[in-house]
């Protein structure tokens, strides 16, 4: 993770709270680490209660810490090997309204089911330093579609998602 850097600019255009570099680099190391350790309960104090997730496999995003805390849970279970191996800081505009905020982003290889996979999270971070909007990044394609059928079967196992009606 970069060092200390000078302050980013505001939140929002009407002039909300500077959020720093240090922050979000603070805030991209604690969701790094509660990865790391598994750890749902540590995630769920970096989620704002309104989190968005965006995922590779869906066009519109998870929505709700209880939501994404739940798809966390099947993400946890099904990636072997996770890790790391990479990061950066700075702003990006969100998917929600185009606002420019202050993001981080961190670099993962992981395998499922024998498969290995290369990704990056994209974390959008409020004037609290807590995680308002990610975003998932996966190659290559047949990874892609491989974990999208692997998260779906846990989402339905852990009864957040209907099944799919029989035959589709």
């Amino acid at each position: 993770m970069p060092g200390p850097g000078p302050a980013l600019p505001p939140h929002s255009p009407s002039g909300g709270s500077t959020v720093t570099a240090n922050r979000v680099a603070a805030t991209a190391d604690r969701f790094r680490a509660a990865v790391e350790k598994r750890e749902l309960a540590a995630l769920e104090e970096l989620f704002t209660p309104d989190i968005r997730f965006y995922s590779p496999v869906k066009f519109r995003p998870f929505e709700g810490r209880e939501m994404v805390l739940g798809l966390f849970g099947v993400l946890l279970r099904t990636f072997e090997d996770f890790r790391y191996v990479g990061a950066f800081d700075g702003t990006s505009q969100t998917s929600a309204d185009g606002a420019e905020t202050p993001s981080a982003v961190l670099l993962f290889r992981a395998t499922v089911d024998g498969k290995e996979i290369h990704g990056i999270d994209l974390l959008h971070v409020d004037e609290d330093g807590r995680i308002k909007e990610f975003t998932v990044m996966v190659r290559p394609q047949s990874a892609v579609e491989h974990l999208g059928k692997a998260v779906y079967a846990g989402l339905v196992a852990d009864g957040l998602v209907p099944p799919l009606p029989e035959g589709q």
